[in-house]
């Protein structure tokens, strides 16, 4: 090693650069943007179908984009392009049940190349991951809203601009108190 490389800082030592979503506003890093969660509000109890967003600290694992409509965004985090084929299953008594799958899938799932922008750009988020309980919930993003910012079925959600904001902005995590 040179005097000037460094060695990579364990997984432990990297800092969080932690965002707050409260009131329907995310801020952090001195950012703060209107932003949409779940249609049922936010809740400590998350079940699977209850249209609320989970109370706590989410990661964000790594970012998905459409690479035929966005040019890829600055993140903190790994990217990586989406495909037609990229789904997630939101089946609770499915092996894959909150995991990134292959369509066709024979169990129930959303397709994460959608007609619509919504998830153009998608932050994954450590919801349920470690380990995935069936009912607890599934395919809690970070994505984008509508113009409106119409409630989410359980995500956090963020008009282009304001989203592209707080990923170069470093964020790398979640806070969710209301």
């Amino acid at each position: 090693m040179t005097a000037t490389s460094r060695p990579n800082p364990p997984a432990s030592a990297i800092c969080l650069t932690e965002f707050l979503v409260r009131d329907g506003f995310i801020s952090g890093a001195g950012l703060k943007f209107r932003c949409a969660i779940g249609k049922a509000g936010v809740t400590a109890q998350k079940r699977e179908g209850d249209q609320a967003t989970p109370l706590g600290v989410h990661r964000l694992v790594r970012l998905l984009y459409r690479a035929d409509r966005l040019r890829p965004p600055a993140c903190a985090v790994p990217l990586e392009p989406l495909a037609p084929t990229d789904g997630w299953c939101d089946d609770p008594f499915d092996p894959a049940y909150n995991r990134q799958i292959t369509l066709p899938h024979g169990a129930s799932h959303e397709s994460l190349w959608r007609t619509d922008p919504l998830y153009d750009l998608i932050g994954i988020l450590d919801w349920n991951v470690s380990p995935i309980v069936p009912h607890r919930g599934s395919a809690i993003f970070l994505h984008i809203a509508t113009e409106t910012l119409a409630p989410t079925a359980g995500c956090i959600a963020l008009v282009l601009p304001a989203l592209r904001g707080c990923l170069s902005a470093g964020l790398t995590a979640i806070r969710v108190i209301g």
